[in-house]
């Protein structure tokens, strides 16, 4: 398997933040950050259309920033990689300090 180039590392990593880049989808990764869930369980949940839900998590699946696995009728979706939480968070940080810095910017 040939190695990626820097362009195509950058395109994937766009990619990925592409993913990120709605509240639904970070509200959706959270979730499953506390285990496994339905697509039917992440709709009740976040009290969204289980159609919305849908979409998102297609997304996601594309990104590889979810894996679904069927069992029997049901589809169960997983987080791929623990760390895109601990890449949430550290921009949650982030965003959160400069709210303190700069208090202004929330209204």
């Amino acid at each position: 398997m040939q190695r990626p180039t820097r362009r195509e590392i950058y395109r994937l990593h766009a990619e990925i933040c592409a993913g990120l880049a709605d509240p639904t989808r970070i509200l959706i990764l959270y979730e499953l950050a506390e285990g496994p869930q339905t697509g039917t369980a992440l709709a009740r949940i976040l009290g969204l259309p289980q159609s919305t839900v849908a979409r998102h998590l297609r997304i996601l699946a594309l990104r590889g920033l979810v894996v679904a696995a069927r069992r029997g009728g049901i589809v169960e979706y997983t987080l791929a990689d623990r760390r895109v939480i601990q890449a949430l968070d550290l921009m949650r940080a982030v965003l959160m300090e400069r709210f303190h810095l700069y208090p202004h910017a929330v209204d």
